[in-house]
């Protein structure tokens, strides 16, 4: 049975880093400490969306993110009562009933949601809790920075959605160049000022993404989003002390000895070199195993750098391998991949070894990644 298994002592190591590198960042002008927001989107980064938060909240995390209706319901049936941020504004009715309805801070991106909101308020009679969203230049949700009288006139008679908190979100915090988020941070707070002048509430602010939080310290405002940091999976040179979170474990399928020249998966990719003794594990790419985010970025520059990126790849050794742990559980021994990964399968190369059928394979793989269906294993 494959599980993808999550180390309890270094998921608790990284949230004690990650609390240390907040305090190190001393306290604001309200004088109350920074705020961690955990960001647990993507089936809580793959690591399971339930069992994920309420091990972020057994460990001190109270304030909760996601960026769908559907995952902050699960929350809720799931009887945990962090707060719970709503990271995407959406100007649908049913949606934002469904939110207030379960006691989820809304975000407002547009005059439309904020409309929709205040009418939704006024029906049910009560207060709904929300924070506004700015679009600094990502070109996604949010209201845009260069039209903060837009933000005013929008608010100026809302009477029944309270602000909590403003935010907006870097676009290139994990570039080794930070121009680009030094000007979103500038246009972010711009519009907070210009709100500020308007008597409008602001509530806590926040612009770090995971990236941005570790790198920026004056940049942290009144509350940090933490999402991929708490996996030990970053964007940026991990100098932190963070650890890897989670690997998918499977087993010892079947063992065979091949003959000299014979084929092995997909497009006649492999052909042994000599007799060679393989073993079959029942992973493949549709269980997560070496997918990729795809190339998205289509600019002249980017296809440069990834053809200047593929050229140096190209004298790297790429091979594939996974580690197969030794019958008295002592080591791990480390395996080649042979040939191409298969939907459900791959054969590695054990010539040599004492590895038998039933003996637990470990594969390195990012867990947001990991087949949803595949069991969680938090050890």
């Amino acid at each position: 049975m494959k599980s993808l298994v999550i180390n309890k002592q270094d998921l608790k190591h990284n949230i004690r880093k990650i609390k240390e590198i907040v305090k190190d960042t001393g306290r604001q002008d309200n004088h109350k400490p920074i705020k961690i927001i955990a960001v647990v989107k993507g089936n809580g980064y793959g690591l399971g969306l339930i069992q994920y938060s309420r091990f972020l909240v057994d460990n001190g995390i109270d304030f909760l993110a996601v960026s769908t209706v559907e995952e902050a319901i699960q929350l809720r049936e799931a009887k945990i009562e962090a707060k719970i941020l709503m990271l995407s504004s959406t100007a649908i009715k049913k949606e934002i009933e469904i939110l207030v309805d379960n006691d989820i801070i809304i975000t407002i991106g547009s005059k439309e949601a904020l409309e929709q909101a205040e009418e939704i308020a006024i029906k049910k009679n009560k207060k709904i809790k929300a924070h506004l969203k700015i679009d600094t230049g990502f070109g996604r949700y949010g209201f845009l920075y260069n039209e903060p009288e837009k933000i005013v006139e929008a608010l100026k008679n809302i009477k029944n959605v309270e602000i909590e908190g403003t935010f907006s979100h870097f676009s290139l915090a994990f570039y080794e160049k930070n121009e680009y988020s030094e000007t979103q941070f500038k246009r972010f707070i711009d519009v907070i000022e210009v709100l500020k002048q308007n008597n409008i509430e602001t509530g806590m602010l926040h612009i770090c993404n995971s990236s941005g939080f570790l790198k920026f310290k004056d940049k942290r405002l009144n509350a940090v989003r933490v999402g991929s940091a708490f996996l030990g999976r970053l964007a940026i040179p991990n100098i932190y002390g963070l650890k890897k979170v989670g690997y998918l474990k499977s087993n010892v399928a079947e063992i065979k000895t091949l003959p000299k020249k014979f084929n092995i998966s997909y497009s006649n990719a492999y052909e042994t070199k000599k007799e060679t003794k393989v073993a079959i594990i029942p992973c493949g790419y549709s269980d997560g195993y070496n997918v990729k985010e795809q190339r998205d970025m289509f600019r002249k520059r980017d296809k440069l750098r990834y053809i200047v990126r593929d050229f140096k790849d190209s004298f790297k050794d790429k091979s594939l391998y996974v580690e197969i742990l030794s019958k008295d559980k002592t080591e791990y021994k480390k395996c080649k991949v042979l040939g191409r990964i298969g939907m459900y399968h791959i054969t590695c190369d054990i010539t040599g070894t004492d590895i038998q059928i039933g003996d637990e394979v470990k594969l390195n793989i990012n867990p947001i990644f990991v087949n949803s269906s595949i069991r969680r294993e938090y050890i």
